[in-house]
């Protein structure tokens, strides 16, 4: 749902850690004195674009930091080296796995031993690159999103939301063209695909809350669309180019249902294909 620019200044306020929001009160001459709470009350009418000013330059100087681990050009190279995706194990069920596979099928430690080096040793290799280039992969480009003008980010975790477009929040989401769609079907209808997301959501993981879908999908070939995710050229100018002319509004509501509910909520969806 579309929020008003009070909760606007409220969930921005949020965002902020607890010694940035003093230092943001400091600066404006506002007692900086008592928890984030009374803070927040103290700066929530303060203008926007003074918060969102002081959230954008805390935000570079975190990527700054990020940046003295490695440079993102040497991120880009580190992330060219991956030469093959496969997960090897299913996310999540990696204890289960080793429980059943091993620990309780195994009754002779030599047995054990040859098994964990023939074949767990690779799953747990390949589980590991994985889930390694997604994150950095994802990294690069949700700071890429974060610093574009017309987006203010987040400064720490705050369930649901990681991004305010157009005076809205957005929980952001980066994440392939599931295998049952088609590619052009998707491009026609994407709000299909946005419903499609939110109800086949974890339950573990279920939120309703508004989320910016940056779906990737490699044309000829889905099962190479990893690949694309780190074409970092091309992905940026799709995402400058959509966050140049888009905008948010009531049109962007969906209704989707969940465990036999129905919710309302507001979805942007930019897919990109090569």
């Amino acid at each position: 749902m579309l929020v008003s620019k009070k909760e606007l200044s409220n969930l921005k306020l949020k965002s902020i850690k607890s010694d940035n929001l003093k230092e943001l009160a400091k600066s404006l001459g506002i007692d900086s004195r008592g928890t984030a709470s009374n803070l927040i009350k103290k700066l929530i009418d303060v203008p926007q674009n003074k918060i969102d000013e002081f959230i954008k330059r805390k935000y570079q100087e975190q990527v700054r930091e990020r940046q003295k681990l490695i440079s993102d050009d040497d991120l880009k190279q580190e992330l060219l080296k991956v030469q093959e995706f496969r997960w090897g194990v299913v996310q999540g069920q990696l204890d289960q796995k080793i429980q059943t596979e091993y620990v309780r099928r195994f009754v002779r430690y030599e047995d054990l031993i040859r098994g964990v080096k023939s074949r767990l040793h690779d799953d747990i290799t390949h589980y590991v690159i994985a889930t390694w280039y997604n994150h950095w992969t994802t990294v690069l480009i949700e700071d890429h999103i974060s610093q574009h003008l017309q987006v203010v980010p987040t400064l720490k975790n705050n369930f649901g939301v990681d991004i305010f477009f157009d005076n809205q929040p957005f929980d952001l989401k980066i994440t392939y063209l599931p295998k049952d769609f088609i590619v052009e079907q998707v491009l026609k209808n994407p709000k299909e695909l946005a419903t499609w997301l939110y109800e086949n959501q974890g339950a573990q993981r279920f939120g309703a809350d508004n989320r910016f879908f940056v779906v990737l999908a490699s044309k000829n070939n889905l099962e190479e669309s990893w690949k694309l995710k780190r074409d970092f050229d091309f992905i940026f100018n799709e995402i400058d180019k959509f966050f140049n002319n888009a905008s948010v509004s009531t049109k962007d509501e969906i209704v989707f249902s969940f465990q036999h509910k129905t919710y309302t909520t507001i979805a942007k969806i930019l897919i990109i294909t090569k």
